[in-house]
């Protein structure tokens, strides 16, 4: 059986990202979002998701490249006189592995986030990290701890199955092949110590390595190769770029992948499948 979930990651990011996310699930195929409770325009995220009780709302988790919920004083070793995270997620990630310290303070910036979430009144669809940061043991083993007492929503192995990508796109072989190793390697202790806590967890992603790039064009070949089980596509659409330093990466194209979750054609390739996008909690129901 096949079921797919298509996501838009950095909810609340930016008001541009929440207009995004609005259309392409009323008028397309988006069928969850995940949301950075730190973020300046979560508010404006949050008051938009109720009008849409269909969509799924999950946790983007973040401790780097973005901003806490907890004040400075409290987690002084995550971040900078600026009051963000860093956006060097290796020195930081080396950091947390081998620090006890920041790794308190990782925990409690952890809970305040999933307390934020709770919150906004919102049923928790899901839990993953922003620049999958959840994969770091540090942030699997908080998450093991906490989320079941939020309800144990579904949580993100970020995995794009090879053999399906590439008889989706034989672009850039040698990258994908060695981003499947290197998240496989990271994915398999977390697969280990999630299931084990009886969290659910999907089987396949695909957006890694087109990250920025989920253009109708990779939609239509991605849905050509749908592997067995439960996959999700992200992206991350927007209705223009913005200022400020949680703007986009200069090589994303979000107006584009908004397009393709409003195009016809990825609606029409859908439905010629039987394949209707759902939620995380309805792809485990």
């Amino acid at each position: 059986m096949k079921k797919l979930i298509v996501t838009a990651d950095d909810f609340g990011a930016a008001v541009p990202i929440n207009e995004a996310v609005e259309h392409a699930h009323r008028s397309g195929v988006l069928s969850a979002a995940s949301l950075m409770v730190g973020a300046p325009a979560v508010m404006d995220a949050a008051e938009r998701a109720r009008r849409l009780p269909t969509l799924g709302v999950g946790l983007h988790l973040t401790l780097v490249d973005g901003c806490p919920v907890l004040p400075r004083r409290q987690i002084p070793d995550l971040v900078g006189l600026d009051g963000r995270f860093s956006c060097d997620p290796v020195r930081f990630g080396i950091a947390l592995f081998f620090s006890p310290k920041i790794q308190r303070q990782a925990e409690a910036e952890i809970q305040a986030q999933f307390e934020r979430f709770r919150a906004t009144g919102l049923p928790l669809d899901h839990v993953n990290g922003h620049q999958h940061f959840h994969m770091h043991p540090v942030v699997t083993r908080a998450i093991t701890r906490i989320a079941p007492v939020f309800g144990s929503p579904p949580v993100r192995i970020p995995l794009e199955p090879f053999r399906h990508l590439w008889r989706a796109t034989a672009d850039r072989p040698l990258q994908r092949l060695g981003s499947s190793l290197f998240y496989a390697a990271q994915a398999r202790w977390m697969r280990r110590h999630l299931e084990a806590t009886g969290l659910p967890l999907n089987d396949h992603v695909f957006g890694l390595n087109d990250s920025g790039a989920m253009v109708e064009q990779r939609l239509l070949q991605f849905l050509d190769h749908l592997p067995d089980g439960v996959t999700e596509f992200y992206c991350h659409p927007a209705t223009r770029r913005w200022d400020g330093p949680d703007n986009l990466p200069a090589h994303y194209r979000p107006e584009d992948e908004l397009a393709a979750l409003v195009s016809a054609e990825v609606s029409a390739k859908l439905e010629s499948i039987r394949i209707r996008p759902v939620s995380f909690r309805k792809a485990f129901s």
